[in-house]
């Protein structure tokens, strides 16, 4: 053995689906992750199906001598229906739990679908990149069904920015808001017996049918939005003469413990998204106002305590009869403890959107909670009211 290959440091951390395949992604965090985006066949006939290097073992750098033209360390991916490509954000950043070490700008990168072919490659600049930026996450908004009208929006969850990147242009810029930063008191987490703390700012993103983007830091309670077309104006960000402070809208707040990494909006307006510190999914339906009253967490935490550990990824696919997809990885026990390998650490779970929200408040057909139209509320993290 030459240590390319050690079980124990492959911790699958994003989830996609798109048509008969699962993606799966397997950031390069310690030494011996062969590949870090792998897909398994949908449905499989196994319960735990050995993985593939997508789109092949070719498009796969090694760490000790990067090709920065090839994948490096993936960390989440998002699907284009509309075009039919599988868009990701490359960190090429290895042994992130360890020593930071980037050894490739970070990219993004889009492959075809259809054929598996790489048809968008782009470095960020780096005047874009800070030291120690951590890129994690990625959202695309196509307008009209143009397949070169996209854009990609991707967090730098360490030093609290979104780079927005134009396909037609093939150029970014960077954006920058104070609401991007984490919130110390929610940076405090107690999870497994474990306490640890994660200043993670933004990360979290959804888009809305209106062209809203959704998002929130990890290290916090709140939830905001933005209009998409306002990030997607490049001089707005770029030529310093607008004050850009106030575009960003605080839209309500998820309580104590509230922290969630990922989430996603289905066709019904329903957003879902993660709750990391109670192993749990929770929903709200955008129509409504966000308040405590009209968030529902989806799972009996009696009954699902080893269903979910650590919701870590979720995201909503694109089928007829939609299905809520979440991984749950265990992560704060990967990275401060020790897993036990002789029981499942690792799930893919899927849920019928409509099935799970029927009988919540979530649902479209259920009243609002508090009988009022869509209101955006300002206050202050873990505020009750």
């Amino acid at each position: 053995m030459n240590g390319d290959f050690i079980p124990k440091n492959n911790l699958p951390l994003g989830i996609d689906v798109f048509r008969n395949r699962l993606f799966i992604t397997t950031p390069r965090w310690k030494d011996g992750v062969p590949a870090s985006l792998v897909t398994v066949p949908y449905p499989t006939k196994e319960i735990s199906p050995a993985v593939r290097p997508y789109p092949n073992w070719q498009a796969h750098s090694s760490p000790y001598n990067p090709d920065c033209s090839k994948l490096i360390s993936v960390y989440r991916t998002t699907v284009d229906v509309q075009c039919n490509r599988l868009w990701l954000i490359d960190s090429g950043i290895v042994n992130a739990t360890i020593s930071l070490n980037q050894i490739c700008p970070p990219k993004i990168v889009a492959f075809d679908l259809n054929t598996d072919e790489m048809v968008v490659r782009y470095e960020l600049p780096a005047s874009q990149v800070k030291q120690d930026s951590l890129h994690s996450n990625i959202a695309v908004d196509v307008r009209n069904g143009n397949c070169l009208d996209a854009h990609a929006f991707v967090t730098d969850v360490w030093r609290f920015g979104i780079v927005v990147y134009s396909l037609e242009k093939n150029r970014s810029w960077r954006v920058t808001n104070f609401n991007f930063s984490p919130n110390p008191v929610a940076s405090d987490f107690n999870i497994y017996g474990l306490n640890f703390q994660w200043l993670d700012g933004v990360f979290g993103m959804s888009l809305s049918h209106d062209r809203l983007l959704y998002f929130h830091p990890m290290a916090s309670f709140k939830e905001f939005m933005v209009p998409v077309d306002l990030l997607i104006n490049e001089s707005l960000w770029t030529n310093g003469t607008v004050d850009t402070a106030k575009l960003f809208v605080t839209v309500g707040d998820r309580g104590f413990n509230g922290q969630s990494s990922t989430s996603g909006i289905a066709r019904n307006g329903v957003m879902f998204f993660t709750q990391v510190h109670r192993d749990n999914i929770g929903c709200w339906d955008t129509a409504k106002p966000y308040t405590r009253a009209n968030l529902e967490s989806l799972l009996d935490a009696d009954n699902s305590s080893m269903l979910i550990q650590f919701p870590n990824d979720l995201k909503i696919d694109r089928n007829e009869r939609q299905g809520v997809w979440v991984m749950s990885n265990r992560l704060p026990i990967y990275l401060y403890s020790q897993l036990d390998y002789g029981d499942i650490n690792f799930r893919i779970l899927r849920a019928d959107v409509d099935n799970i929200i029927a009988n919540t408040i979530c649902n479209p057909i259920s009243e609002s909670a508090n009988n009022e139209k869509i209101a955006l509320v300002s206050i202050e993290e873990g505020q009750c009211y």
